[in-house]
């Protein structure tokens, strides 16, 4: 098999050397011992002269990284990467989600957008979130099984293989890495062992995800400590072995649906082999000379970044620079604009109408920035959604992909919360999401971020809820510049737009941009959130223009990669332990 070396990831007990081999690591070592960017620099990217993965996962990044040393492209390495973090990365990584992928193939110069949203089951009605008294009901929406959406990860990973793969691997073969992991095992690294000693009392309450990630003697796994998934090896062989049809057909979808009724809701065996994926045309916009494109309805991301950024460019932010109170007011101002209009405008495009061309317009944002006052905040009270011209058409994960051709992909993926629903279909090793939350239970009621929907992001059968995730591509004259994206629910939007601010304004390099402190401003509720690292001068400053300062912690896990002179520069999130950005 062309990937045998791949394989070598789920072997016990290996270093990073021996899990990609000497002569891989010594090929990685070495851009990083070129010149770095800037003297004067505080942080620095890794280096590479040809291709890079970044993710939230060292092992998951090093199988994406090899599979672009034998010869793939990015896409090859995207999906070998997204089924790896499955393995590895369990409480976003998955199966059982879903999510969205930008892809631009450089030879073509065609830059798409793939939709592969969860969709709500048939039997999915309005009103099912509610209480005898009309009332939003939140175990219904988060911890039920009626809130678990038909999962498109599966399918997703297999279209873009099938679209723009590179045709040096199967399907099978790119599958195989992660196979290897979980029936072989991988050691548990500090990050994981916390994490699940956090969420064991919402995963213990399952059988199945019990066994799987705790010991039979109730000890948990410690860092160093062999971690087996038998069951979710056997899941991914069937799918090697018979592609899609292998997770949304026969026993798999039949385990899925049984565990979903048992808990309450209505999915079927139908509506997984229902499921579709939806290739749509990004969503494009230009700032100060760079071009855009991210991710359209379902995602309100690329909407709203695009909006964001219009607001922002007629102001001066380069000038008063990062951090200082006049672009952070600025920037807070045009998020809450941004938001209000998520509330009533966003939802699934092929049930409601969008207005994307209207609310990415530099019109529209002109008129929504008209009242702007530089001296104080408004209220949320007094920024409601705008009017846009008519109709034209927190735990997940991001990687980033780019090869040596120039090809880029950009993808975030989920199953919304922390191990998504926290139960395990029996037998499969597979998580559940439970990404339906992400609807209006009831229109003006917020979700579990906070964030207020309206009528056009209502329950309906086959209906995406919609998303926040922004997996992004940023072009210059029509080449690769960025590839971004970040998880962390209703934040994901302004995380990724300040890694944009930062590298176009304030000329920071990727590794820069990524470790700046981070702020969000979501309209409702009406307050500045803001990470450790500003300068208590400045939030005293913001607060004396009106800002209600929310200290709160650290913000979203960017993985970027970004075209330097003479190859890439990549820069995976200090906030979260165990990413890396890999390349060779």
């Amino acid at each position: 098999m062309v990937l045998q070396s791949l394989k070598t990831f789920g072997c016990v007990g290996l270093t990073l050397a021996g899990l990609i081999g000497p002569a891989a690591l010594a090929q990685t070592a070495s851009p990083s011992a070129t010149p770095i960017l800037s003297g004067d620099d505080r942080f620095h990217p890794v280096l590479a002269g040809s291709g890079m993965v970044s993710s939230q996962e060292a092992i998951a990044s090093g199988v994406g990284r090899d599979t672009l040393v034998a010869g793939g492209n990015a896409v090859d390495a995207a999906v070998a990467t997204g089924f790896a973090l499955a393995v590895t990365l369990p409480r976003a990584g998955n199966l059982g989600g879903g999510g969205f992928m930008m892809v631009h193939m450089a030879e073509s110069g065609e830059t798409l957008a793939l939709d592969y949203r969860e969709t709500a089951p048939s039997g999915a009605f309005r009103d099912m979130f509610l209480d005898e008294e009309g009332n939003a009901d939140s175990k219904k929406s988060r911890f039920s099984g009626l809130a678990v959406g038909v999962p498109g990860t599966v399918a997703g990973l297999a279209a873009a293989h099938e679209r723009f793969g590179s045709g040096t691997f199967s399907f099978a073969q790119l599958v195989a890495p992660a196979i290897a992991l979980a029936r072989n095992g991988f050691v548990v690294s500090d990050d994981l062992s916390q994490s699940l000693k956090r969420v064991f009392p919402r995963l213990s309450k399952d059988p199945d995800a019990k066994a799987t990630f705790y010991r039979a003697d109730g000890r948990f796994y410690e860092p160093g400590d062999l971690l087996r998934q038998p069951e979710l090896a056997a899941s991914l062989e069937l799918i090697a072995e018979t592609g899609p049809a292998g997770f949304y057909t026969g026993e798999v979808a039949e385990a899925i649906a049984a565990r979903v009724q048992e808990t309450g809701g209505s999915m079927t065996a139908e509506d997984l082999e229902a499921y579709r994926t939806v290739w749509r045309e990004p969503v494009t916009g230009t700032y100060r000379g760079y071009e855009i494109a991210s991710m359209p309805p379902p995602s309100s991301g690329g909407v709203h970044i695009v909006e964001i950024l219009n607001m922002l460019e007629p102001h001066a932010v380069s000038e008063s620079g990062a951090g200082s109170a006049a672009t952070l007011h600025a920037m807070a101002e045009a998020m809450k604009r941004a938001y209000a209009d998520r509330s009533k405008y966003l939802g699934d495009p092929d049930f409601v109408d969008v207005p994307v061309k209207g609310l990415t317009s530099k019109a529209y944002a002109q008129e929504r920035m008209a009242d702007f006052d530089p001296a104080r905040a408004a209220l949320a009270s007094e920024v409601g959604p705008g009017v846009p011209q008519p109709y034209e058409s927190n735990e997940t994960t991001h990687f980033s992909v780019v090869d040596a051709t120039g090809n880029a992909v950009s993808n975030t993926y989920t199953l919304n919360f922390s191990y998504g629903v926290g139960m395990m279909a029996a037998g499969t090793g597979i998580l559940l999401n439970n990404e339906l939350d992400d609807f209006s239970a009831k229109p003006g009621v917020p979700n579990a971020y906070g964030l207020i929907g309206g009528e056009a992001n209502a329950v309906e059968p086959r209906k995406r809820p919609l998303s926040s995730m922004s997996p992004t591509l940023v072009f210059r004259d029509g080449k690769f510049v960025l590839a971004t994206g970040s998880p962390g629910g209703s934040r994901i939007i302004t995380t990724v737009l300040q890694i944009i601010l930062n590298v176009v304004d304030h000329g920071m390099n990727i590794a820069e941009a990524s470790a700046a402190p981070r702020m969000h401003h979501q309209w409702l509720p009406d307050e500045l959130r803001v990470e450790e690292g500003f300068s208590p001068d400045t939030l005293r400053l913001l607060a004396e223009k009106g800002h209600a300062i929310a200290p709160k912690p650290a913000m979203g896990s960017t993985q970027s990669i970004m075209a330097v002179e003479g190859g890439l520069a990549g820069a995976a999130d200090p906030r979260r332990q165990g990413a890396l950005a890999i390349g060779y």
